[in-house]
């Protein structure tokens, strides 16, 4: 075993891209938002109003692991839980208005990065890549 190891690799990379990420957040002010909150407020970015069973199948992690990411996104205001008018048991996880005010922020920054991506891979080889990403996530 040795760096050149994809597991390793992949880890490095997605560490990189946490960090850049990070510094944009910082300089645009929103300092508490963490990278790991995209777990959470991307897919209520594409969907509003998700059960928690839901958004984590989506974000592809486990209920506790969710549970506990919602509970730390919450604190910093960026959602709230709402009981599920369908399900008395159950609850929908909404965007606050000061998620809404971040997700341009975050787009921008998410936009930079993938320029910066394509400069230092190409077009081609950038979607070589996501390819193979979003083919190995779905296996």
């Amino acid at each position: 075993m040795d760096r050149d190891d994809l597991g390793f690799l992949l880890a490095k990379a997605t560490q990189r891209w946490n960090e850049l990420l990070q510094e944009r957040f910082r300089a645009a002010g929103w300092a508490e938002v963490r990278p790991s909150y995209g777990s959470i407020l991307v897919p209520l970015f594409e969907e509003d109003g998700l059960r928690m069973g839901e958004l984590a199948r989506r974000s592809r992690l486990s209920k506790q692991t969710i549970t506990t990411m919602v509970r730390l996104v919450e604190r910093d205001g960026l959602v709230r839980r709402e009981p599920d008018h369908d399900d008395g048991r159950a609850f929908r996880i909404v965007l606050t208005a000061k998620a809404r005010r971040f997700e341009p922020v975050a787009e921008q920054a998410l936009a930079e990065l993938g320029a910066l991506a394509r400069d230092r891979l190409g077009e081609r080889r950038l979607a070589s890549v996501k390819h193979g990403l979003k083919e190995w996530i779905e296996t």
